[in-house]
């Protein structure tokens, strides 16, 4: 079993991918972005899976690992967790919850291995 958590100022990421073109692009899969997209504040919920995808590579106690192999979806009930690539083949049973206020962002994940 693994356990994750990551906290991080919406502002921050807000601020980050303003200055940096294609960051997010990078750090978050077509459907985050478009989820976070059709939400008023996008950034909250951007830095809300930014730290889920964190929990879940520290719950996984991962070294290196691209940003698109841990994708954060949603279905319209709970937040849910899908690995790809390199993270595809692993048998664990990955469980997030995410928390927002306008300031931060919060995840924690459970790992089942």
């Amino acid at each position: 079993m693994g356990l994750g958590l990551d906290l991080l100022e919406v502002e921050r990421l807000e601020r980050a991918l303003a200055r940096r073109p294609g960051l997010a692009e990078r750090l978050f899969t077509e459907a985050e972005r478009a989820y976070a997209a059709a939400r008023p504040r996008p950034a909250m919920h951007l830095a809300a899976r930014f730290c889920a995808k964190e929990a879940v590579a520290k719950a996984l106690e991962l070294g290196a690992w691209s940003w698109q192999d841990i994708e954060v979806l949603r279905d319209g009930g709970a937040p849910w967790v899908r690995l790809h690539g390199a993270l595809a083949g692993r048998d664990v049973r990955v469980r997030i919850s995410l928390t927002h206020t306008r300031g931060l962002a919060g995840a924690v994940a459970l790992v089942d291995r």
